[in-house]
């Protein structure tokens, strides 16, 4: 069967219309002329009409995520290639990490970029051709962190043998928790159980596991901590696959125990958490040892360590016994009987002489000791402290009392100088006479002409006066 391709490239023959006549002259009919962004827009139109919903099967090339968080690649085969993008909606949804020469089926709508009139595949859905895109995100995480060494066995550490208190990272919904506290109640009732709980599955339960791990190891003195839930489809587990949850396992400063599903799933956790459990059942009677168990091998031990006192303290009593029975060992007891006496007659006369001496030592101690404390400073000190006290109220006295009569000195003198005073005396109701200027004192009224003018001090005062006449 023939198709379009198997066709010449040629413009197929037309048939000629009929020729129509005017009757006057033929009309030229108008032609539409398009623009190269209107044809783009309808060859646009026309592409997201008819090609809305394809899927298209190939290998990446040229795969790239940009900072705006869109992807472009080029799908190809043996045969053509095509241009494709997906957005940065649809990129958060893929499970693995698209890379170049992986074979892909690409699902979308063709459209065209306008600036460059190319058409190309906008592409909303991208899974791994034969492989899940589930099983390939797991397989290239568990890749990558193996290089980094977080699965190797020499980073592992042991489990204590008695946690005190216990770390649970799980949800409260499920029964993982139920059956994580009924087993540790059972083995070891004295366990403190502490619990963060978090989401286990949906978007965003990855980074909420990491933060209650985060959050559980703060808790002061946790041993251990269990991080996990109960069983479910590939999908519900994958928290436990994501990048976020192993680093932060890896990054637990305690011991951790994955727990994640039943026996049969298989985790990223898994690997690189220090033990695995098939179940959380498992992982409670991992973390913590059957109190019976420890009493049974302490009773074991202390009857091994009995018997084995038990047979030495055996073998040595034969040995004296047959050391007794030798014959150059006759009257040995009353030998060692007579050393004792001795060193028993030794001891107390070296006690008694210890004791001599030592009260010898003692008496010379105590009479330096008295020696001492006479020469002591803070003695002396004392000393000079209460004669410089004393020293110090007899020159305050002596000085109050000198000061007491040079004041009564002063006051008398002051008295006699006041009786003196010239102004005293003119308070008595004397006066003082001087003439004109003020030169001399008058003491004779004959020196005073009549009309002469003179100056007459009073206690309170000055008069000017003129003299009209005087007498003897």
């Amino acid at each position: 069967m023939s198709s379009l391709f198997d066709l010449p490239f040629e413009e197929p023959e037309r048939a000629e219309p009929p020729e129509v006549l005017a009757p006057e002259a033929a009309v030229p009919a108008r032609r539409r002329v398009l623009t190269v962004s209107e044809l783009t827009g309808r060859i646009r139109a026309l592409l997201e009409e008819r090609l809305a919903d394809v899927w298209v099967e190939g290998e990446l090339s040229n795969c790239r995520v940009w900072n705006t968080g869109h992807m472009y690649f080029t799908l190809k085969d043996s045969g053509a290639q095509i241009k494709g993008v997906m957005f940065r909606s649809a990129v958060r949804s893929l499970r693995f990490a698209p890379q170049d020469g992986l074979r892909v089926v690409a699902r979308g709508r063709i459209s065209v970029y306008d600036p460059k009139g190319e058409y190309q595949i906008v592409c909303d859905r991208l899974d791994p051709e034969g492989l899940g895109a589930l099983q390939l995100a797991f397989d290239q995480l568990k890749q990558r962190l193996a290089a980094e060494g977080l699965f190797d066995a020499g980073r592992k550490r042991p489990l204590p043998a008695l946690p005190r208190k216990i770390g649970v990272v799980t949800s409260l919904d499920g029964a993982a928790v139920r059956d994580i506290i009924k087993v540790l109640q059972r083995r070891y009732p004295n366990a403190h159980i502490v619990i963060r709980p978090t989401r286990v599955q949906g978007d965003g339960a990855a980074g909420e596991i990491a933060r209650a791990l985060s959050a559980i190891v703060r808790v002061p003195a946790i041993d251990v901590v269990i991080v996990g839930r109960g069983g479910g489809s590939i999908e519900d587990l994958w928290a436990f696959n994501e990048e976020t949850v192993a680093r932060a396992i890896a990054g637990c400063p305690v011991p951790t125990i994955s727990a994640v599903g039943h026996e049969t799933d298989v985790t990223i956790a898994d690997f690189v958490a220090d033990v695995r459990a098939p179940t959380p059942s498992a992982a409670a009677e991992m973390v913590v040892a059957r109190k019976d168990e420890f009493c049974s091998r302490i009773d074991r031990l202390t009857h091994r360590v009995g018997a084995a006192m038990r047979g030495r303290l055996h073998r040595v009593e034969s040995r004296l016994r047959a050391a007794e029975a030798r014959p150059g060992y006759a009257g040995m007891r009353g030998h060692v009987a007579l050393r004792a006496r001795h060193v028993a007659d030794l001891v107390h006369d070296v006690s008694r002489a210890a004791r001599a001496r030592l009260a010898a030592r003692m008496r010379v101690y105590q009479a330096a000791r008295l020696a001492l404390e006479s020469l002591d400073l803070r003695r002396r000190l004392g000393r000079v402290r209460a004669r410089l006290v004393d020293a110090q109220g007899r020159l305050a006295g002596a000085a109050t009392r000198r000061r007491h009569g040079a004041d009564s000195r002063l006051r008398t003198a002051a008295a006699r100088l006041d009786a003196m005073s010239p102004l005293a005396v003119l308070g008595r109701g004397y006066a003082v006479c001087w003439n004109a200027d003020r030169t001399a004192i008058i003491r004779d009224a004959a020196v005073v002409a009549a009309g002469e003018r003179v100056q007459v001090t009073l206690a309170h005062g000055e008069l000017e006066c003129e003299v009209k006449n005087s007498r003897r």
